[in-house]
């Protein structure tokens, strides 16, 4: 592609905006010359990386700002009252065309405005062949490489399917629109209206985009606006919507899949540790949904663009923090139990458990009594009885003494004695408590046992241990127990059934029926209930579980059918006891189950969809923050421990050599960038700001020694700028669209948006610059030139090829492939193959057409 260096002693090379041409221009031997051409690639490779550092901060102020939210009132169908529903703010197909494709571009973009400044508001060629290059580039090999990446057997398939079209069908017109004002309307000269217009397609872009992820098409003539299920999320007016009973109101489609995720991994964890805390479960939630839920296409650009330069997988920002929250609610923990005021090494003694029941009739039974801390010392501690509703003498035997633990023991025992009698009497209980003459700390808790005593001269008193009961959707099942009180003689059977309250059977809960068989001596019992789940984390219903006329079987229950039947001074003494200890209900007779989410699980569900938004990973608080983060090696990858969990071990993966060399490398950027607002500050837009005119600054510069560089080697603008410029400003965005097709579900992150940047490069890169150009030269009584020739030639390849991507890409959705990537591994290496040839075969052609080895037109 480079022409023979007829004349090596001279350089053609002009002064840049910002840098000036190495001196001297002539007399420069051919070593010399290749020597300077290698330093201008270095440091064009170096000011990539810094333009890609600085648009990691551009793109965490893109974040910040897209994924702000607002309230939206709605009043409930009955008038009382309205929900408050937290939606985001920006719609996430229009954030994409604006903000993220802004993004991603903005060198590119700024590149073409940058240089029409430079050369005096003439048409060069660096800037919109850069654009052109970078199209290319994108839609075929980051497209190639999407395509291999994935798994063997996996597919992707593009979710939001009008919008890819719409922006497909946009990314190809903006090329033949190029084409259209270059060669048709008015041949190498740009007219004022034509700039402009190719500017307003930019925002017509965005607004037929949105029609097609919203379907706008089918509802016009509606005052409200729905989602793709019907549903309507927002009336057009800003208002409170009211509803008809049989139209629901939902958040935007994103904000209900990221909420039924959240509900379902919490509900998940929850029933997994059920004793665990809500805080520990949120964060072990949030860490697992933030490191394998889907991200936005600036998250992805930021995670490349850090792992390149040695910061890190912003991921890991996630565990860490979850351990750090994970670390202060388990100290929390702790000062409520009291735990910190004890030394580690402190020997504890305490009851465990710390309450038992037991028969009238069992006569002596044990209480366990444990110890934790340093098991090694000598402990010894006291106890003593002491009277409840049960009295020493009468009903137990009371007792007091000492228990020493010996180096290694563990566990003791306390032995005590029930007395029994043939006297009808209710449940009696009565407590143990352990002392200590050492200092206060050597008992634990529970340091006081109850014991109960369970009369066995009656049949019982059967009942609910609890009348009122409330438990929550994702419970799945829940137990409600039955006690045997005042008795626990015989084998008594209780039927059990449930009836509806405001919970239905078979829709909020599954129907039970059926008896629970007491054995004698035998106290308690469980009736498993079955909680339906729904959708719905919003619920209130309640349901009743009744209990049956209990019935006595056996020796007893003959005797006592036998007293019913005879005069009562006939009946024998047997008879007289079985009569007497006949089983009955007590008055907890009907539990009430209320199946109701708690107020703090809806409050933790709802705080953790807020944070569901990477933008608490990449987003930055305060200068500290930025500078910490700009002299710290971060290592990639995941932890070592592999767990998963968030209470897992500590071990931390340590940084390579390669990210050490990448850290020290990019040092200089890094402390440069860190000057930037943090995105905390005015909730990004600072950020924003700022970012924007230090990507001008650098790219201003990439212009200048790209120029440079090709004037040095005797390479023209038209191939630097598709070959070597539109490489180093896309490269990022190859490492983001490949992780992002690996661990996104679809394909919109991966590739569906390259459409639509390479329709935005176009629209703002060109459209702002040459209508510039154009506004300038009429106002100075001249036109604006622009020579059609390369740039036509190149944008007829590139539609040619642009078509027939987007034809394959169709194709692959077919059954036997069935996605956009991945599929069979014969047709996804096929097609990977295919278009990255096809780019080189552009850059050939295009090369060769610049340098008048093939005519263009």
């Amino acid at each position: 592609m480079l022409p023979p260096l007829a004349n090596a002693s001279s350089i053609r090379c002009q002064d840049g905006l910002v840098l000036p041409c190495w001196r001297p221009l002539d007399g420069v031997a051919t070593l010399d010359r290749a020597g300077r051409g290698l330093v201008y690639f270095l440091l064009l490779a170096y000011l990539f990386v810094g333009v890609s550092i600085i648009s990691d901060r551009f793109m965490a102020a893109i974040e910040v700002i897209t994924s702000q939210e607002h309230e939206v009132a709605v009043r409930r169908p009955d008038g009382a009252g309205v929900h408050i529903y937290v939606v985001r703010t920006w719609n996430e197909t229009v954030a994409n065309l604006t903000l993220m494709a802004l993004g991603s571009s903005a060198p590119e973009i700024l590149l073409s405005v940058i240089e029409i400044y430079a050369k005096n508001f003439q048409a060069g060629d660096l800037g919109p062949g850069t654009i052109v290059g970078s199209a290319a580039y994108n839609l075929l090999v980051i497209i190639a490489i999407c395509v291999s990446v994935i798994p063997d057997g996996e597919v992707r398939r593009i979710k939001h399917l009008g919008v890819f079209f719409v922006t497909a069908t946009w990314s190809v017109f903006a090329y033949v629109w190029l084409y259209a004002i270059l060669c048709v309307f008015s041949p190498g000269v740009v007219e004022i209206w034509e700039g402009l217009l190719t500017f307003c397609y930019f925002p017509l872009t965005v607004l037929t985009a949105y029609a097609a992820d919203r379907k706008i098409y089918k509802f016009v003539s509606k005052a409200y606006r729905t989602n793709r299920r019907g549903v309507i999320v927002q009336a057009e007016s800003g208002d409170d919507l009211e509803l008809g009973d049989s139209e629901l109101l939902a958040e935007d489609d994103v904000h209900q899949d990221i909420r039924q995720e959240y509900i379902k991994t919490l509900k998940e964890l929850r029933q997994r540790n059920p004793h665990a805390d809500l805080g520990v479960l949120e964060k072990m939630t949030h860490e697992a949904l933030l490191n394998a839920g889907p991200k936005s296409r600036a998250f992805y650009r930021i995670q490349a663009t850090r792992k390149l330069t040695g910061g890190g997988d912003p991921l890991r920002k996630a565990a860490e923090r979850a351990r750090s929250d994970l670390s202060e609610v388990k100290s929390e923990i702790r000062k409520e139990t009291g735990e910190d005021e004890f030394d580690q090494e402190t020997c504890r003694a305490f009851f465990e458990p710390a309450r038992y029941a037991v028969l009238e009739s069992c006569g002596r039974f044990e209480v366990r009594v444990v110890r934790t801390g340093n098991v090694d010392a000598v402990l010894e501690v006291g106890y003593a009885t002491e009277d409840g509703t049960a009295q020493a003498g009468s009903d137990y035997v009371s007792a007091e003494g000492r228990i020493v633990f010996a180096p290694g023991e563990k566990e003791k025992r306390i032995r005590l004695e029930v007395i029994d009698d043939d006297v009808f009497e209710p449940d009696e209980h009565f407590y143990v408590r352990l002392s200590s003459t050492l200092p206060e700390h050597s008992l634990g808790s529970p340091s006081l046992a109850t014991c109960i005593i369970l009369d066995d001269d009656h049949g019982g008193v059967f009942e609910f241990e609890r009348q009122n009961h409330q438990v929550v959707e994702s419970i799945g099942q829940c137990e409600v127990n039955v006690v045997r009180c005042s008795g626990a003689r015989g084998k008594v059977s209780v039927p059990f059934w449930t009836e509806d309250g405001t919970a239905k059977e078979g829709k909020e809960y599954g129907r039970q029926e059926g008896r629970l068989v007491f054995d004698d001596n035998e106290f308690e019992k469980s009736i498993l209930l079955t909680i339906i789940e729904e959708d719905s984390y919003e619920k209130d219903v309640l349901f009743y579980v009744q209990l049956g006329e209990p019935e006595m079987t056996g020796e007893l229950a003959s005797l006592a059918e036998q007293a019913e039947k005879k005069n009562p001074e006939d009946r024998t003494e047997s008879e007289k006891i079985a009569l007497l200890g006949k089983p009955r209900l007590g008055d907890m007779k009907r539990a009430q189950i209320r199946i109701k989410e708690s107020k703090e699980f809806k409050n933790t569900v709802d705080k953790l969809v807020q944070r569901a938004n990477a933008s608490l990973l990449i987003g930055t608080t305060s200068w500290k923050e930025q500078f910490l983060e700009a002299l710290t090696v971060t290592p990639n990858g995941d932890d070592d421990d592999d767990g998963g969990d968030v209470g897992a071990g500590d071990v931390r993966k340590r940084p390579s050599c390669l990210d050490y060399v990448m850290h020290w490398v990019t040092l200089f950027w890094k402390i440069l960038f860190a000057f930037v607002p943090p995105t905390g500050i005015f909730r990004g837009y600072l950020c924003f700001l700022v970012s924007i005119i230090c990507i001008g600054l650098v790219t201003a510069v990439i212009g200048d020694a790209a120029s440079h560089f090709g004037a040095t080697l005797g390479v023209e603008d038209a191939v630097t700028a598709i070959v070597f410029v539109a490489l180093g400003t896309s490269i990022p965005d190859t490492f983001a669209s490949k992780v992002a097709a690996i661990q996104d579900k679809h394909a919109d992150a991966s590739i569906g948006n390259v459409t639509g940047s390479n329709a935005v490069n176009v629209f703002l890169g060109i459209g702002v610059a040459w209508s510039i150009a154009a506004v300038y030269h009429h106002l100075n009584g001249d036109v604006f030139h622009v020579d059609p020739g390369n740039l036509a030639f190149s944008v007829t390849i590139f539609c040619s090829e642009a078509l027939f991507v987007i034809l394959v890409l169709s194709l692959r959705r077919v059954k036997f492939i069935g996605g956009e990537l991945g599929g069979p591994k014969c047709p996804k290496y096929f097609t990977s193959g295919l278009f990255f040839c096809m780019w080189l075969l552009y850059l050939v052609v295009s090369s060769l057409e610049v340098y008048g080895v093939i005519h263009g037109f």
